[in-house]
């Protein structure tokens, strides 16, 4: 009997994988798992009915937890956003602009993977919506299908790691950190990812360029009447703002100011400057600026405004999450209005997908949140942490361990249940070795999002089966026969990406100032200089009473008081 009750946390895990592996849903599983070890334990005399008494109240601790109501915001504003055309209009506008040069389209996708990101927050959505509206554009123009679908497998996990990604959202609450902490860390390596897709792509295209052609003349529907592109001006206005932007950023923001509070500042004010010149040239008739740089400004300032307002207020203090979370779905909503792309019925679309996303996301974390009351009961938590402190390495030999076993363990489990299962056991370890947790739950984002392309169980691979054409079909532009995606074509075109995510993985694991730059930025304010009045004066010699609450002359023991 004492051989089973000291290995209980093992085997409530295995039998927890037994459930997931029975096709039982994962909320269930957790829960149930739970209460029956919970019940058995109690029949083993470990615990008492009286162990049951804490899950009311941590229920309730779940429903009453103000950060969790950012995954609904953030949710709806991507939904709204993408459901509106959003991204059909970007993947047109960016691919115009990028399309005459040798894997244009490929670096459109990409950029439109990483505005969708900071958007939707959903892998699904991103990858779906790209792979509708960009994949058969490319096979079209002679694309390799490799390079196609890998760039929109991809591109599409950038959701995992942008902001607002629900997953950060997520691990920032089961790691104890801050959001906009989380938020902070993570905005670096999505960045370096963006642009490592984009660097990859422009190789592809020059080593092979058959892979990636160029859009051909007939396809480009944006050029100005004499045959040029009109870039002229687009860039002539970026500089205008960009200047006038600088220029009032000086004035408006103190030299003092940290610096991730000037660059969002100067960004909002470069989107209002050339938002404001386009509408002048276009209500007046000026005609200053050519028709691609009307279409770039008029289709891409405005979410780009919606998101550098949410997260770059998060970012700087003046807004949490969850108040940017409710300030960018309000947005979405009269941004989808104002381009006249609202409608009750996707309203409701995008608040019944809201609803269950964020019920599944509730209900993972009550079931959760039993399995870990009796794993702890049990003594689970110190069953980890003897596992994982007795491993060679250090620091290093736990990081590189956790990341292979998140990696696989994500191939059949969702980066939610990942967050809710795995990182309550985890977190505390990595605490304890004196890990940063920003920096830990960031490694584990870009883990699970490397997971997330990696054959044969990437969702994303899935998701982007799911729309490719699975036969061969007439195009309605060039009424040629294309050829269909195979499942091979998808799995060998997410492999160069693989490796360019474990690239990520172990820059981030050895270079920890990518994640925790932000806390290089000082305060200026000197702890010594800090003066905390108590208002003694006011009421007596000691602000709480007497020198001892319990009255007498300052007993060591407050019993002592009522002896």
């Amino acid at each position: 009997m004492d051989l089973i009750i000291n290995n209980m946390p093992p085997i409530m895990f295995l039998t927890l994988i037994g459930f997931l592996l029975l096709g039982f849903p994962v909320a269930f599983s957790l829960a149930a798992n739970g209460i029956l070890y919970c019940l058995l334990g109690i029949f083993m005399g470990e615990f008492t009915f009286a162990f049951l008494q804490a899950l009311p109240e941590r229920i309730f601790g779940i429903v009453q937890n103000d950060s969790l109501l950012a995954v609904p915001f953030f949710t709806l504003m991507g939904l709204v956003l993408e459901r509106s055309g959003m991204a059909e209009d970007l993947l047109e506008t960016i691919g115009q602009l990028f399309g005459p040069i040798r894997g244009g389209l490929a670096i459109a996708v990409v950029i439109v993977g990483a505005m969708l990101a900071a958007t939707t927050g959903v892998v699904s959505a991103s990858v779906i919506s790209m792979g509708l509206i960009s994949l058969p554009i490319m096979l079209r123009y002679g694309y390799d299908r490799k390079l196609a679908t890998g760039v929109i497998a991809a591109s599409g996990t950038l959701s995992q790691i942008i902001p607002p990604s629900l997953v950060l959202i997520v691990l920032a609450d089961q790691l104890g950190r801050s959001i906009g902490d989380m938020y902070r860390g993570a905005i670096v390596p999505g960045f370096l990812l963006t642009g490592a897709y984009i660097t990859y792509v422009i190789i592809s295209s020059i080593i092979k360029p058959s892979s990636a052609p160029a859009l051909p003349e007939e396809a480009r529907v944006y050029n100005e009447p004499n045959g040029s592109r009109g870039l002229k001006s687009l860039l002539v206005i970026t500089l205008i703002a960009s200047a006038a932007a600088y220029y009032l950023d000086s004035i408006l923001v103190s030299e003092g100011a940290p610096v991730d509070e000037k660059v969002v500042v100067s960004l909002l004010l470069w989107g209002v400057i050339a938002f404001v010149i386009a509408l002048v040239n276009k209500y007046l008739r000026l005609g200053l600026l050519s028709r691609i740089a009307e279409r770039v400004i008029f289709v891409m300032v405005p979410p780009m405004f919606l998101i550098f307002l949410v997260l770059g207020t998060i970012f700087i203090g003046v807004a949490t999450p969850t108040e940017g979370g409710a300030m960018g779905a309000v947005g979405s909503i009269l941004l989808a209005m104002s381009r006249r792309r609202l409608s009750l019925d996707l309203l409701k679309q995008a608040m019944d997908t809201t609803t269950k996303i964020t019920s599944f996301v509730v209900f993972i974390l009550v079931g959760s949140t039993i399995f870990t009351l009796t794993f702890t009961g049990f003594g689970g938590q110190v069953w980890v942490h003897d596992l994982f402190e007795s491993l060679p390495g250090g620091q290093f030999g736990f990081l590189v361990v956790v990341s292979i076993a998140v990696f696989f363990l994500a191939f059949f489990l969702d980066f939610f249940e990942l967050a809710f299962i795995v990182v309550p056991l985890l977190g505390p370890v990595a605490e304890s070795m004196g890990i940063d947790l920003i920096w830990f739950g960031v490694l584990l984002a870009v883990n699970m999002q490397t997971s997330f392309i990696h054959p044969p169980f990437g969702f994303a691979l899935f998701y982007l089966r799911s729309v490719a054409a699975k036969d061969d079909y007439i195009d309605k532009v060039t009424g040629k026969l294309i050829p269909k995606v195979t499942t091979g074509d998808i799995y060998k075109g997410s492999i160069a990406f693989i490796v360019i995510q474990l690239m990520m993985v172990t820059l981030v694991m050895y270079w920890p100032d990518v994640v925790m730059h932000y806390k290089g930025q000082d305060s200026g304010v000197d702890p010594s200089t800090i003066i905390i009045d108590s208002g003694a004066d006011s009421y007596g010699s000691d602000p709480y009473g007497s020198p001892n609450p319990y009255g007498g002359d300052g007993f060591s023991n407050p019993a002592d008081a009522f002896q």
